[in-house]
């Protein structure tokens, strides 16, 4: 209430020393603007401050206008050019004119260059840029996971995903490269293996990114401005240079070689559970160009990155920024609402689909279908996996692990099909793949169920990732897991 006469109200926050201070609050801290509106004409200047930010690509994020429950009810009369269609076009940022210069030198100088394509290329609509930039040039191009289906994975200079979750090829490219075109990409800790995994102390980054805190990261050779328009500018300004043939021919040689390793872990196996790596190589096998696979959380998004082919740009969609488990379900409706026209196809885990599954009687109900495969490893097999790497013993993760008077058997297709949903649960990967096609003919929400291994993942490609290991402990494994962390540390390209 913009009045505040009453404290008693359910939004307030009991003890906080400020009356202004409500549960609206909570979003501060991950809104790029918030606003709280105590007058009614003063969503005027919010609206306005809030469309510059949504469509400022160097500022963009999320909005939060909070309106007072009181003044939600006041009348105002607003001037009529408030309520005219109004169309807000992006900036594209073009680059300093010395900073182009001195990236042009210095990827005419490289040897051994490599671009990251990051989520900005998508962001950009750069994907037909990257493709023409690198085909001409002969750079290989390694993709983080906002920036997988920047490029067609059929490309032949695609070397797929890098870092912590990345392909053998792109890694083996990373460590070898002299040069790093990071094009709209973070530069996170997955991504680097944590500072590791570029091994050449003589390797230089150059960030082209809209953001300059992103442009300059880890002692980078800056580039601000919009990914399609500078690298039409590099483009231009690199008219007859491409990298040294025998460094393209390698990364060929490389994707090629990864693609067959790939298959054998996608392939359909006789084991009694499946990997997750085998349900992806399932449902691969049986979508289409035009879909959109989306996940989040647990040990998939490293074997999708890992494995995953996107169809086309787009195609790929994965909230690994904070890896929120959760979000899979209301995501996809999200994607399905956006773009009605592509089958949207959720892999989640047990997890994340207790933690929040209502949404599908969200998306049968407005006729949003999603086709939603579960996979069921009886618990959290990827933190399990991570808990035995660095040397503990298996605790409270996977249900058979934690304490229990009985271990619950989850009816997931029971639980699916009471809100609504056409719900199967199959028992061996040639039965996903007919349960899928099934699926894709079905007018509404289809969930898929199958058991999994919950010890398997891929362990080809892959890099180290920083997860610290206690110093002091009284079991050996843990000691000989705190010994590589050790002489990992020092591997790390401060």
């Amino acid at each position: 209430m913009a009045t505040a006469l009453s404290q008693k109200l359910s939004c307030l926050i009991p003890g906080v020393q400020s009356s202004t201070v409500s549960a609206n609050d909570c979003f501060r801290p991950v809104s790029r603007f918030f606003d709280r509106i105590t007058r009614p004409e003063q969503i005027m200047s919010a609206f306005e401050r809030a469309m510059q930010v949504l469509t400022d690509a160097a500022e963009c994020g999320p909005v939060t206008l909070a309106l007072c429950q009181d003044v939600q009810t006041e009348a105002f009369e607003y001037p009529d050019w408030f309520f005219a269609e109004r169309v807000w076009q992006p900036r594209r940022a073009r680059a300093d004119e010395t900073q182009l210069a001195q990236v042009v030198a210095l990827l005419k100088a490289a040897k051994r260059p490599l671009v990251i394509a990051g989520g900005g290329i998508l962001y950009s609509e750069a994907e037909g840029d990257l493709a023409v930039f690198c085909t001409a040039h002969g750079m290989p191009v390694a993709e983080t996971q906002a920036g997988k289906s920047a490029l067609p994975h059929d490309h032949p200079l695609n070397l797929g995903a890098i870092g912590v979750t990345g392909t053998g090829a792109a890694n083996d490219a990373a460590r070898q490269a002299d040069l790093l075109l990071a094009i709209g990409t973070r530069l996170q800790d997955f991504t680097t293996g944590s500072r590791s995994l570029f091994a050449d102390p003589a390797c230089r980054i150059v960030g082209l990114n809209t953001q300059t805190f992103d442009a300059g990261k880890h002692r980078g050779q800056p580039l601000v401005g919009d990914a399609k328009v500078v690298l039409a500018e590099l483009g231009a300004s690199l008219q007859g240079w491409a990298a040294p043939a025998i460094w393209t021919e390698q990364a060929r040689t490389g994707r090629t070689a990864w693609l067959e390793t790939a298959a054998r872990y996608t392939a359909a196996g006789n084991e009694i559970l499946p990997s997750d790596a085998q349900v992806i190589g399932a449902v691969q096998r049986r979508s289409l160009p035009s879909d959109v696979v989306l996940c989040a959380a647990g040990g998939l998004p490293g074997e999708l990155h890992k494995l995953w082919q996107p169809g086309g740009p787009g195609g790929y969609h994965m909230e690994y920024g904070y890896s929120c488990m959760g979000y899979e379900i209301a995501g996809g409706l999200g994607v399905k609402l956006a773009d009605p026209a592509r089958e949207v196809v959720v892999m989640v885990g047990d997890g994340s689909y207790l933690m929040m599954n209502s949404e599908i009687a969200t998306s049968v109900m407005l006729g949003a279908k999603l086709i939603i495969v579960v996979l069921d490893n009886r618990g959290f097999g990827c933190i399990n996996r991570l808990q035995n790497a660095t040397g503990g013993a298996s605790f409270n993760n996977l249900l058979r692990d934690a304490r229990h008077e009985i271990l619950p058997e989850i009816d997931f297709v029971a639980h699916a099909a009471a809100m609504g949903a056409i719900a199967r649960k199959v028992a061996s990967i040639t039965d996903l793949e007919a349960a899928f096609d099934e699926a894709r003919r079905h007018d509404r929400t289809s969930v898929v169920v199958i058991d999994t291994d919950p010890l398997r993942s891929t362990d080809a490609g892959g890099h180290w990732w920083d997860v610290a290991v206690p110093e002091v402990s009284g079991r050996a494994e843990v000691e000989a897991a705190r010994r590589s962390y050790v002489e990992a540390l020092v591997r790390r390209n401060y």
